[in-house]
């Protein structure tokens, strides 16, 4: 013998049952759709930090300018912060005609910010080389 509810309705506990089932489903939907919007947007900052350090890096050394071994650093806007490193590798014999000495130096650039989950940054590291005119007689 089958038993049936009074009117062939539902319970109320069924009713809750269906609701609670119903309430976790969203909870993890919505959990997993803010954990992609988190990732998309630490994706994007990750791409914002390296275009800005490769420009960073772009400018260093450049035809018009020395490379001075040292640290120099500042504020790129937008929450970024940037730090060049110049350090030098080793120094060459003179060669040729000109008797200028070859440098090597290790650039190196770091792009940082803050967010949620505290301090995050990059890393862009180049060797550069560079003729310098003999300084004695």
């Amino acid at each position: 013998m089958q038993k049936t509810h009074p009117d062939g309705g539902f319970l109320l506990l069924e009713v809750l049952v269906a609701f609670l089932i119903a309430a976790l489903a969203l909870v993890v939907l919505l959990e997993g759709a803010s954990g992609g919007l988190r990732a998309t947007s630490l994706a994007n900052r990750y791409e914002q930090a390296v275009a800005r350090a490769r420009s960073h890096l772009a400018t260093v050394g450049g035809r018009a300018a020395r490379l001075v071994p040292g640290i120099e650093e500042g504020d790129d806007g937008s929450g970024f912060r940037w730090q060049v490193q110049v350090t030098p590798i080793s120094a060459g014999a003179a060669a040729g005609p000109s008797r200028q000495a070859l440098f090597l130096y290790r650039v190196t650039v770091t792009e940082s910010w803050e967010d949620s989950r505290g301090e995050r940054s990059v890393q862009l590291t180049s060797a550069r080389l560079q003729r310098q005119a003999p300084t004695g007689p």
